[in-house]
Order: structure tokens, then sequence, then C-alpha cells
């Protein structure tokens, strides 16, 4: 099954809501273990689903199920966007810093 058949089920306010349930459960719940979020944003996202379609069907279900579980993937995905991202530019600052200390050194030796 192509990806694309997939976001044919990601329900985009549902999304949001996993999104923002996750992320307060990821960094205000201290008692919820982080290997248990994916299974609540599923439980969650069927929820969600099931009551803004206002009746239940397998796909339903099944669009709450991939919605829950897009939210966990998307949120890890962005952190390692802005991870990656902050440690790229730093990791630039210090290729130039090495590159400047190698002429200053090759200016001192020709003194």
């Amino acid at each position: 099954m192509p990806i694309n058949a997939l976001c044919d089920y990601v329900v985009f306010v549902v999304l949001g809501i996993c999104l923002c349930t996750g992320y307060v459960i990821k960094n205000s719940l201290d008692f919820i273990p982080n290997k248990y979020i994916p299974l609540i944003m599923l439980f969650i996202g069927v929820i969600a689903n099931v009551a803004f379609q206002h009746s239940i069907s397998a796909e339903i279900v099944l669009a709450g199920m991939i919605t829950g579980l897009t939210s966990t993937g998307m949120h890890e995905a962005f952190r390692n966007l802005i991870e990656n991202g902050s440690n790229n530019s730093k990791g630039n600052n210090n290729d130039n810093n090495a590159t400047n200390n190698h002429n200053s050194n090759n200016n001192i030796d020709k003194k």
C-alpha cells in the first residue's frame, strides 16, 4: 500500500487534538512513561474521530488510529528537524572557527 493511500485516512482536526494532547502528556505528566504515548494517542484518535463523525465503522476507527499514530510521528519528525537544524548552525560556526584558527596559525608561522 503506497503511503499516499494512508494520507486519505488522516483527519486534520483529530491530528491537531492528538498533537496537543501528546505534547501535554510528554512535557507535563511525568508519571506516564513516554513508551505509552503512542498507545494513548491511538485511543484518543479513535475516540475523537468517532465523536466527529457521529458514527462508528471500521474505516472511521482505522482513520482515528492512523491519525493518532501520525501525530506521534509528526512530533518526532519536527523535534529531529529542530534539533538537527540547531546542531547544523552550531557546527558551521565551529567549522568557521577552526578555519580561522588554522589561517591565523599559518600567519604566525610566516612571521
